[in-house]
């Protein structure tokens, strides 16, 4: 099948074109489409964790399948949600994509928190870890902590990105960065955007042990 795939502001300046048609496979979806896309062009596979996908003028999640004739347009973040970013992704997660985001001249001080996935956990040897998420909520979720942070730390730029899926021992499951003009807002802030996620946001993890046992955390069973 053939699409139309759109850039916008940073993504267009640096593919260095408007507009291209793109050849998919039928049922590619468009996360197989921003892997082709960062074949073809470096830095879209380098801004790809700051890109949201609309199909046919419609935001979509990254598994929403494609069909021919699509227009897919890669959105980069608006200027309104500058310094900001929220979400769930079902890729691996990496500190730069967070820290780039929340990194500005009027910042001196950037912390960061990074969660890996420990190899034992209640005395058990660990396999994997299953994330689940209800995601547009926790999102939306993840946003309105945001919004505390900005409120109660004038200045704050906030990143938070959670992994869902499967995810091994010594992976990161998730990255949150807190950036503020003074060093002690930006340790505070990223305290306090860590304990609210923990409580709030409707993330799930399941974990399995090497002996094939698995407990939802939280649940015990």
């Amino acid at each position: 099948m053939r699409i139309k795939v759109r850039y916008f502001a940073v993504a267009r300046e640096r593919v260095g074109r408007e507009e291209e048609a793109l050849e998919l496979p039928d049922g590619a979806t468009v996360a197989a489409a921003l892997d082709r896309l960062g074949e073809r062009h470096p830095p879209i596979a380098t801004l790809r964790g700051h890109l949201a996908a609309a199909v046919n003028q419609e935001m979509v999640r990254p598994d929403a399948p494609l069909s021919d004739g699509d227009e897919l347009a890669l959105i980069p973040p608006v200027a309104g949600g500058a310094g900001d970013l929220f979400r769930v992704v079902d890729r691996p997660v990496t500190l730069d994509e967070v820290v780039a985001v929340v990194t500005d001249p009027s910042c001196g001080a950037v912390v960061t928190f990074t969660g890996v996935v420990r190899a034992r956990s209640r005395g058990e040897d660990i396999d994997r870890l299953e994330y689940e998420a209800y995601a547009e909520m926790a999102e939306r979720v993840l946003a309105r902590i945001g919004a505390e942070v900005r409120e109660r730390w004038q200045g704050a730029r906030i990143g938070i990105v959670h992994r869902v899926g499967t995810v091994r021992p010594g992976e990161v499951s998730v990255v949150i960065a807190v950036a503020t003009p003074h060093r002690a807002d930006a340790f505070e802030g990223c305290r306090h955007v860590i304990e609210r996620l923990k409580l709030d946001v409707p993330i799930w993890k399941k974990e399995w042990a090497v002996d094939g046992r698995a407990i939802w955390v939280g649940l015990g069973s």
